[in-house]
C-alpha cells in the first residue's frame, strides 16, 4: 500500500488503486507522502505531527511523485515538506515534523467512553486491507463538550504488520493511521448537517477533504482494534472542521486529528446555477 521506488535525490514514486468513488483515496496519498518524507529522516527520530492540504484530485492511472524538501535538521527536531505530483499537477501538500524521543510528564484529558466492543458489531469495511466496525448510534454518546454529528467506528490494519518496536514498523503503523484517520470525517459532516437525511439519501452530492492534520501521541498497533472518534466543531460556506481522537482497545489515547471538508450543499450541477 505504501511501498514506494527512489526517483533520483529526495524523489520518490508510489501508485494507488482505483477506488469504488473514483480517484485515489485522500488518506493513502498523506500515508505515502509521511513514508516519503520520513525515508530523509535519521534513525532515532519519530514524526509527532503532519498537516496536509489536499490541492486537486488524484488519478488512479498514473503514479504520484513525491518531492521531499528537508527544510530544517536540528539535534532534536526536524522538519520536511513534501508536494505530491501527477502530469496535472500538485495533488497534495504535506509538511511532517519530527523529534527525538524525551521523557516527560504525560497528561490525556480526552477518556474513551464506554461503548460496545469491536467483537459485537457488524464488519463493514469497504477495503480488504482493514476491517471496520461501526457503533450504532444509539450507543454513541453526544459529543463532549463541544461538537455534533459523532461518529464511531473500531478499525483495524488486516494485512500482518511489522513489529512497531522497530523504526520502519513504527513508520509503517503511523502510516497506516494517517490513512485511516481520513475515513470518518465526512461522515461527521454529514451527520451533523441540518438536512441530513435529504444528504445522506443523495448519492450525487459532493463532498472532499481539503486538510487534514495529525498529532501522533504515541506508537499506534494499527493491525489491533483501534477506536476512531470523530465530531463536527463547525459548519460554514459548504466547509465543516472536525476532530477526532484515536484509542487502543484499552482506552488509551494514540493520536488526535483535525480534517476541514468541503459539502456543497447545492447538489445542482455548477454549469445549471442560477448567478
Amino acid at each position: 500500500m505504501f511501498d514506494l521506488v527512489l526517483h533520483g535525490a529526495d524523489t520518490f514514486v508510489g501508485t494507488g488503486p482505483s477506488y469504488p468513488w473514483g480517484g485515489l483515496y485522500g488518506g493513502q496519498i498523506v500515508a505515502q507522502a509521511l513514508r516519503a518524507a520520513s525515508n530523509t529522516v535519521d534513525d532515532g527520530m519519530d514524526v509527532h505531527s503532519l498537516r496536509a492540504y489536499y490541492i486537486r484530485r488524484g488519478d488512479a492511472a498514473e503514479p504520484v511523485r513525491y518531492e521531499v524538501d528537508r527544510i530544517r535538521n536540528g539535534r532534536s527536531c526536524c522538519a520536511r515538506c513534501v508536494v505530491a505530483r501527477q502530469a496535472v499537477g500538485a495533488i497534495l501538500n504535506l509538511e511532517a515534523s519530527y523529534q527525538h524521543d524525551e521523557e516527560s510528564a504525560v497528561v490525556d484529558a480526552i477518556v474513551m467512553p464506554s461503548i460496545p466492543r469491536p467483537d459485537s458489531l457488524e464488519e463493514s469495511s469497504w477495503s480488504s486491507d482493514f476491517e471496520r466496525c461501526f457503533v450504532p448510534e444509539s450507543a454513541t454518546p453526544p459529543s463532549a463538550p463541544y461538537g455534533t454529528g459523532r461518529i464511531m467506528a473500531w478499525i483495524r490494519v488486516t494485512p500482518p504488520l511489522p513489529d512497531p518496536a522497530i523504526r520502519e514498523g513504527a513508520l509503517l503503523h503511523r502510516c497506516w493511521l494517517a490513512y485511516l484517520s481520513d475515513d470518518l470525517p465526512c461522515d461527521s459532516v454529514v451527520r451533523a448537517h441540518p438536512r441530513r437525511a435529504e444528504l445522506e439519501a443523495d448519492e450525487s452530492r459532493f463532498m472532499a477533504s481539503l486538510d487534514h492534520t495529525i498529532w501522533f501521541h504515541r506508537t499506534p498497533h494499527a493491525d489491533r482494534w483501534h477506536l476512531y472518534d470523530v465530531s463536527t466543531h463547525h459548519f460554514g460556506a459548504g466547509r465543516g472542521v472536525t476532530i477526532g481522537h484515536v484509542f487502543d482497545a484499552e482506552g488509551v489515547l494514540l493520536a488526535t486529528f483535525a480534517q476541514e471538508a468541503l459539502l456543497r450543499e447545492d447538489m445542482t450541477p455548477r454549469a445549471d446555477r442560477t448567478q
